[in-house]
């Protein structure tokens, strides 16, 4: 007898994703498997696969679809990538939970190294924050749009359309491919804000939903992942901004870092605040960096 529904994309990693979920509330409450329902609901992000998404929608692209089901009713709660949430959401949807962080890094797949690209070599990406990194690294590299799920972006590496690609470490591993790339240090690379986590949200009226979520919430990934969002939220940053940032929990101290970088990568101001309140270091970080910025890089964030 189904008890609860879970909505979900329908992309191997957002499967893997689900069933992580409904793993944890059946170990949470008790549950056997058959008690939680995997909806699948296809979204236009996963239909448009040729153009960039701040072209086309940004994140929404990947979460309207299943808040409409979710304020419909259909759905009793929907997990997603928190790196893929836009940062303002429905007033009537709540993020209730996520589950502890995995690997936040990125993986350089094709070569060991971004030093070891060969001159003018090409890399595929679809994020603003990659491509602005590696050019900063290496102004010679030369960045085309690469979309499609995992295996969609390995297959098009292994066919030569590029000579390297990067993906999230977390995604590869929960995949199974812990062996795939190699991990690019925070200190070279710190990555998108929330990489690494998932969410879940419910309706922010549905008090049973609401329970049965908060069970499985992770407090420190938790009160990470809405610093990092917070700093998001103060830049009015959208799918058009170079933007990373990560925090980290040391006891009830918040260590939040962040960076922002022209497109092109050649400008970039970087930073960090510490405290206890997520919400209120974001905000401050924001005005630090604005603050610091080269112009190339406030350009980004004003208006």
């Amino acid at each position: 007898m189904v008890r609860f529904r879970l909505g979900t994309r329908g992309s191997p990693l957002a499967l893997t994703q689900a069933g992580m979920v409904r793993d944890a509330l059946c170990a949470a409450h008790g549950w056997t498997p058959d008690m939680v329902e995997t909806v699948v609901i296809r979204t236009t992000g996963d239909r448009v696969q040729d153009r960039a998404l701040a072209d086309i929608g940004g994140k929404a692209l990947w979460t309207k679809e299943l808040d409409r089901a979710l304020l419909a009713g259909e759905l009793d709660a929907a997990v997603h990538s928190m790196k893929d949430v836009e940062t303002m959401r429905p007033a009537a949807i709540r993020i209730a939970a996520m589950l502890p962080r995995a690997d936040v890094r990125d993986r350089l797949i094709g070569v060991d190294s971004i030093e070891a690209l060969p001159p003018g070599a090409v890399v595929g990406t679809s994020s603003p924050r990659r491509r602005a990194q590696l050019l900063r690294h290496r102004a010679d590299l030369s960045i085309v749009l690469f979309r499609g799920n995992v295996d969609t972006r390995l297959a098009k590496l292994a066919a030569g359309e590029v000579d390297a690609t990067l993906l999230a470490a977390a995604g590869l591993d929960r995949l199974g491919r812990i062996d795939t790339g190699t991990a690019v240090p925070t200190a070279a690379m710190l990555p998108a804000p929330a990489q690494g986590a998932v969410g879940i949200e419910v309706r922010a009226d549905d008090v049973e939903a609401l329970a049965h979520v908060a069970a499985i919430d992770d407090p420190a990934t938790h009160a990470c992942v809405i610093a990092e969002r917070a700093l998001l939220a103060a830049l009015r940053a959208d799918c058009h901004s170079p933007v990373a940032a990560l925090a980290s929990l040391s006891g009830e101290m918040l260590l939040l870092r962040g960076e922002l970088l022209s497109e092109d990568g050649a400008e970039q101001v970087s930073g960090y605040v510490e405290g206890t309140d997520g919400a209120a270091l974001g905000a401050a970080l924001a005005d630090d960096l604005l603050a610091r910025a080269p112009a190339a890089v406030r350009r980004l964030f004003e208006g």
